[in-house]
């Protein structure tokens, strides 16, 4: 039986570890997407932020291929750090060099945290950035009043004048997600435990509203949060009786057609990737430490690919 493809189109993989990329490949995850986030605390310079979207756009794009993932990732202020106005100017000037960067498929993720002043005037800037550069957004809805923050993020997308499928609204849950549809968003859904949305809500959702324009995601990061939660939410679904038609949108080709929308992402990526060889390096380093024996795989020809699939 072949394993289902999976995308995970909201995963902050610089903070996890190469067990996750593992575990990850063996239960079908063939992309994923990293949004620019909030890593915790606040930063206080510019250069650090430079050096961590130097890190999303380089290093972990060549740490997930060397475990067979094929990495992508999205641009943008966060909500927090836009209430540090120093700051948030200064980001916001170094933004469009790396929007412009290859694997970048939107400006995200954006919007509101505590709906205050300074997050609406730097969500309106990338908002026209994304205009401007031809980009899908990602929208990060606030976790507190989450109702009103996510209509009113709908309202200034609407206000800027961007096509509704070319935003996608994640975070939402069930007294977001029919307004989110009915005005002609990509709905996302943050499979996070104990917070955002169980897997079990989830799929109660794609009973009530079946699969089109939604969008599942693990926002796995440095909290409590789990790698292969979309796998699971697939697994669930079928087993719940959610048709496979359905399960393949939500779970691969939604997130494939949003985020293709940038022209930096199509299947093409991992249905023809370049071998795995552990011993390539980025920048002169290695994911390898201690003479760990590195995974090759050897390369196959067309024609070998083409000779597998017959029986002789």
């Amino acid at each position: 039986m072949t394993t289902p493809m999976y995308i995970d189109p909201h995963a902050h993989m610089i903070s996890r570890t190469t067990n996750d990329y593992e575990a990850m490949a063996a239960a079908g995850v063939v992309a994923v997407i990293e949004p620019a986030f909030w890593i915790g605390q606040p930063r206080t310079y510019v250069g650090t932020y430079i050096d961590y979207l130097s890190t999303i756009v380089g290093w972990e794009r060549f740490r997930a291929g060397q475990f067979g993932i094929r990495h992508y990732c999205t641009i943008g202020l966060n909500s927090k750090e836009a209430n540090n106005e120093e700051l948030a100017e200064q980001v916001m000037e170094i933004l469009p060099r790396f929007a412009l960067k290859d694997g970048v498929v939107a400006i995200g993720e954006i919007g509101y945290d505590e709906q205050t002043p300074l997050e609406d005037k730097y969500f309106r800037a990338q908002l026209e950035l994304a205009k401007e550069l031809d980009l899908p957004v990602m929208i990060h809805t606030p976790h507190r009043d989450k109702k009103r923050g996510t209509s009113r993020s709908m309202d200034v997308v609407e206000e800027h004048g961007l096509p509704p499928d070319k935003v996608v609204v994640d975070h939402n849950n069930e007294e977001t997600i029919a307004e989110t549809l009915q005005r002609g968003f990509w709905a996302a859904f943050s499979i996070y435990p104990g917070s955002k949305m169980g897997n079990e809500r989830m799929v109660e959702l794609l009973k009530q509203y079946g699969a089109e324009r939604i969008i599942v995601d693990s926002a796995c990061d440095w909290g409590v949060s789990d790698s292969l939660a979309v796998p699971k939410t697939a697994k669930l679904a079928a087993e719940r009786g959610i048709p496979q038609e359905q399960i393949h949108k939500a779970c691969y080709a939604n997130a494939l057609a949003a985020y293709g929308q940038s022209g930096q992402m199509s299947e093409e990526d991992w249905l023809n990737p370049s071998p795995i060889d552990q011993r390539t390096l980025y920048a002169g380093n290695s994911i390898l430490r201690g003479g760990a024996a590195p995974r090759i795989e050897e390369p196959v020809s067309p024609a070998q690919a083409e000779d597998k699939l017959i029986i002789r």
